[in-house]
């Protein structure tokens, strides 16, 4: 499954090839070193799952996604610990983990999850650390927890953008912790001063910083041209290695006859670009569809003409050259189909109020909604057009508007490429401006042009701004299983890693039924738990020592993880991209921190209300004893689908998953 994506991407930093994806480097970044480190070479295709990876060594990667994996346990055991106290809550936390079948699946394969997952939980765990050296700030021990929690928030954010979510969780700690400090009369304004600026160097400058260096590294390691070059302006390209932009060396000025490209210069505007499609009945006219496409193309190839003649055949060196001009009226005939981009007043696909863009006309000749004014942003009438540096527009003589992308996707018929259309409102900004990239003209010298290259800044601000337009516009391929959040918690359905047929090896990622059921039941438990002991306490109900543990214990540790678990699940109900099973995840670990430390204080309300009896330590223990029990059988039943069956299909009465197939939705 996605090991076809990011150990690919892994492959790239070995080849240091430049390529471009939704989340940010250090998850790949890491993965590439793995394979570096253990001897891969970066050859392997990694084309589709199932292919089989013979001689290429891909243990190494494997083996570090499995490592930080295997630490959740450790992490979980440590954080439950700090939190409640209490050995048997850490134990049955870690037990959950240790027995979840989806969180083994999830962490032995080459996948960004365990290396978010990692950062996530170091970060949980040394905020935990840190809160439990507040009597005794400025220590040794309280700097290194607080810089650790730092550092993980960075490590968090630079593997996937749902790293914010565990930052939104530290950041609100760390704002309780500051208001209980500010509201301590004992402590000078001094000493509050140190504590807020000791948490905006750890918890604010560290991590970004670390996360800024992280980028520089991606940019520098990844010198080369390749697959990701389209989604960024031609500023950036140029920098790259083996791209037709780097030094570059093309005719200056645009003359009539030079077959170009056109960059739109919104992040991941795309290039203009045309094919034989056409837009469905419908949808405006029924002509050759325009769009703008983010990779390098033959498609996106267009020939400058006169509004009123064809222009000589550039093989013909006797024909004179003419330079287009600022204020000029031209044609652009897409060089593939030979037809004229064209706009009428029919309503554009998905932008209201827009005009159609289509492609029209046989062999370059069509109707005088060909015609299109081309202006030059801050120049006067005459004057030349300078490829890659002048940003120039588009008017359309016959309805005044202009060309532009609008940066919506289009739906399958479109190919998922971006919607070009013709915008009756003149105001000026990225989506309606172009710049002319490639240019090829023979009868044109070519001077190497001193492309400006952009700052780090620049490029930082520009690879954030595609990641953010290009992940939100994420759609569902043909056939692909996607999940809606409410179906996470429930375990109501898998998603299929590898193979289909009795003959494939087959892996299914979900959940432990038991552990995720059991983790879903909690949640309600703990609120109920929760608002009982604050009503008990608010009516002044006198409680043993014991009891003010248990309750400072459910309220306090219990209340941080519960608010971690709502941070990293509701965000989702509120996104438009596409969701797999796999986002519930890190969200999965607060309700398993949650379990250990509500069925533990469960437990010992019970035990508490039959002391003195004999039986209430034998109560706690062999309650504790049946979940373990419990979650270790259930384990058993579902291992073969982290592990990998293959063989009969769970219909077949003799398969080893015959009769588990407790929901329909299961598709294994």
């Amino acid at each position: 499954w996605d090991e076809t994506h990011f150990g690919k991407m892994g492959s790239y930093y070995i080849n240091r090839t430049f390529f471009f994806d939704v989340h940010p480097p250090l998850g790949k970044m890491l993965i590439g070193l793995a394979g570096y480190l253990s001897g891969y070479d970066g050859t392997f295709p990694f084309q589709k799952p199932g292919d089989r990876y013979e001689q290429h060594n891909y243990v190494g990667m494997r083996g570090f996604c499995a490592f930080l994996g295997s630490c959740l346990v450790p992490f979980a055991y440590l954080t439950v610990l700090e939190l409640s106290k209490s050995l048997p809550a850490a134990l049955l936390t870690a037990f959950i983990l240790i027995f979840d079948t989806g969180c083994i699946t999830l962490s032995q394969y080459i996948l960004l999850d365990p290396i978010l997952m990692f950062f996530l939980m170091g970060a949980v765990l040394s905020m935990v650390k840190c809160n439990s050296c507040a009597d005794r700030p400025f220590s040794a021990s309280w700097w290194f927890w607080l810089s650790l929690t730092g550092m993980n928030l960075a490590g968090a954010m630079g593997v996937k953008f749902v790293g914010l979510f565990v930052v939104l969780l530290v950041g609100l700690n760390t704002i309780y912790d500051l208001w209980d400090l500010l509201g301590n009369l004992s402590l000078s304004l001094v000493v509050f001063g140190k504590h807020l600026l000791a948490r905006v160097l750890c918890l604010i400058l560290l991590p970004l910083a670390l996360y800024t260096a992280m980028f520089a590294v991606h940019f520098t390691v990844l010198n080369k041209s390749g697959p990701g070059d389209g989604f960024f302006s031609s500023a950036f390209q140029s920098q790259l290695v083996g791209n037709n932009l780097h030094n570059v060396s093309v005719p200056e000025y645009l003359a009539y006859g030079s077959v170009v490209t056109m960059k739109n210069l919104r992040m991941a505007g795309g290039y203009l670009h045309s094919h034989w499609h056409l837009y469905p009945e419908g949808i405006g006219a029924r002509q050759q569809q325009v769009t703008a496409y983010l990779h390098k193309d033959l498609n996106n190839l267009w020939i400058i003409k006169k509004r009123d003649s064809d222009t000589a055949d550039l093989s013909d060196p006797s024909s004179p050259v003419e330079f287009v001009r600022h204020g000029d009226i031209i044609r652009l005939e897409h060089k593939e189909t030979s037809r004229n981009l064209h706009s009428h007043q029919h309503e554009a696909p998905l932008t209201k109020k827009h005009f159609q863009v289509t492609g029209y006309g046989i062999n370059g000749t069509g109707d005088s909604n060909d015609f299109w004014r081309i202006e030059v942003v801050g120049r006067k009438a005459g004057k030349l057009i300078k490829v890659l540096r002048s940003q120039v527009r588009l008017k359309h003589v016959a309805t005044g508007c202009i060309l532009g992308s609008s940066g919506k996707t289009l739906p399958k018929w479109g190919w998922e490429q971006v919607e070009v259309t013709c915008t009756p409102y003149v105001k000026e900004t990225p989506n309606s401006l172009w710049n002319f990239e490639d240019h090829i003209n023979p009868k044109l010298p070519n001077i190497s042009l001193d492309v400006l290259k952009p700052s780090f800044a620049e490029i930082l601000l520009e690879s954030h701004m595609v990641m953010i337009r290009v992940g939100y516009g994420l759609k569902p391929k043909d056939n692909e299983v996607t999940s809606k959040p409410w179906h996470w918690p429930i375990n109501y359905q898998g998603l299929r890693f590898s193979g289909v047929n009795e003959t494939d090896y087959r892996v299914y990622l979900l959940g432990n039924p038991v552990i995720w059921w059991l983790n879903l039941v909690t949640i309600g438990l703990y609120l109920l738990i929760a608002v009982s002991t604050a009503v008990t306490l608010k009516r002044g109900v006198r409680l043993t020592s014991e009891l003010k543990e248990l309750s400072r214990v459910v309220l306090r540790g219990g209340g941080q993880i519960m608010l971690g678990w709502l941070l990293h699940y509701l965000p989702f109900f509120m996104m438009g991209r596409v969701l797999y099973f796999h986002h519930y995840f890190p969200a999965m670990l607060f309700s398993s921190m949650l379990t250990g430390i509500t069925w533990d204080t469960l437990l010992k309300f019970c035990a508490w209300f039959l002391s003195p009896s004999t039986t209430a330590r034998k109560i706690h223990g062999g309650g504790f004893l049946a979940l373990v029990l419990l979650i270790m059988y259930s384990f058993y039943l579902f291992h073969p689908l982290s592990y990998g069956m293959i063989g009969p299909m769970a219909s077949d009465p003799s398969s080893p998953m015959a009769g588990l197939r407790w929901m329909d939705s299961w598709e294994f």
